[in-house]
């Protein structure tokens, strides 16, 4: 079969030549050359993702820096490697990388290459694709896992691998941290008075309440129903009882569209101790939290 019969076009009897065809498809089938000094080009590209905002053809064939200059800043060492040892050791190269374009926005792509010998070094057989919005849904997705659909902070799965991370911080280079349970008193009867649409209201405005009244560095999540937890880095038991306090104050005073002073917050605190279990914390932040209700709800107790 020829070239010129391989592949029909618009019509079935419109023939498409190999090379009409590889540049409708949807990415970028290439050769890459590496020669024995270092020097990179690109011999052949065809494909409609070669029309890129920014990448000239012509540059390519002559020189690949064109490109790979343009390569988001930490994606650039590891493609580098990626190439690296696939002509040390002729493995095929899979990776994928952030291109900058000139309007500072920037497209994610899939590289899959086979390398082979050359007599002036090594060339690559490869197809590129463009991933962005592959890479966007992923994205969306991930953040749908770690996030509670309600108040849009951490849920339980995220809040405990946070707090892991910061346990294994702690015991690595010694510092204070503190963990914070809070309890919203007497809940069940928000929603049995006002109706689950206004319980739902007031979870998520407090959630913004929260977010706007602790520090950055600190990472609240959901733990179910109206329970929150709140991890503490770098604060000691001392440090961290005023900023629950302040915050249990902020919510008995907060207008939450209900009757005044209807809601309060019971809150229990702990540290950190060197080498205990993390459930081991969070039962005694928990003790300390059964501890405030059983006082009278509406105050902290560590």
């Amino acid at each position: 079969m020829t070239e010129e019969n391989a592949m029909t076009g618009g019509g079935l009897d419109e023939p498409v030549g190999l090379h009409a065809f590889a540049a409708r498809l949807p990415g970028v089938i290439f050769q890459f050359h590496r020669d024995h000094n270092g020097h990179m080009h690109f011999p052949y590209l065809a494909g409609s993702g070669t029309g890129l905002p920014g990448i000239d053809r012509d540059r390519l064939s002559q020189d690949a820096r064109h490109m790979l200059e343009r390569l988001n800043a930490e994606d650039y060492p590891r493609v580098m490697a990626a190439i690296e040892r696939s002509a040390r050791w002729r493995v095929p190269i899979a990776t994928k990388f952030r291109l900058r374009l000139p309007s500072r926005r920037s497209r994610w792509v899939a590289l899959r290459a086979q390398p082979e010998d050359a007599k002036t070094g090594v060339l690559w057989h490869g197809l590129m694709i463009d991933i962005t919005e592959q890479m966007a849904e992923e994205t969306r997705l991930r953040r749908l896992s770690d996030t509670d659909d309600l108040t849009g902070l951490a849920n339980r799965r995220r809040l405990i691998s946070r707090l892991d991370e910061e346990i294994a911080r702690s015991t690595r280079h010694g510092t204070p941290l503190s963990l914070m349970l809070i309890d919203l008193d007497h809940f069940k009867q928000v929603n049995d008075t006002w109706g689950h649409l206004q319980g739902d209201q007031v979870l998520t405005e407090f959630a913004s309440l929260s977010d706007r009244l602790l520090r950055e560095e600190d990472i609240i999540g959901r733990l179910g129903g109206e329970e929150f937890a709140v991890v503490l880095p770098l604060t000691p038991l001392v440090a961290s009882r005023p900023l629950a306090e302040r915050l249990r104050a902020a919510i008995a005073e907060h207008d939450f569209g209900l009757s005044p002073g209807q809601l309060t917050a019971s809150i229990g605190l702990a540290e950190y101790r060197l080498g205990e279990p993390r459930d081991t914390l969070i039962d005694r932040a928990d003790q300390s939290l059964y501890a405030a209700k059983r006082q009278g709800r509406n105050r902290v107790v560590s």
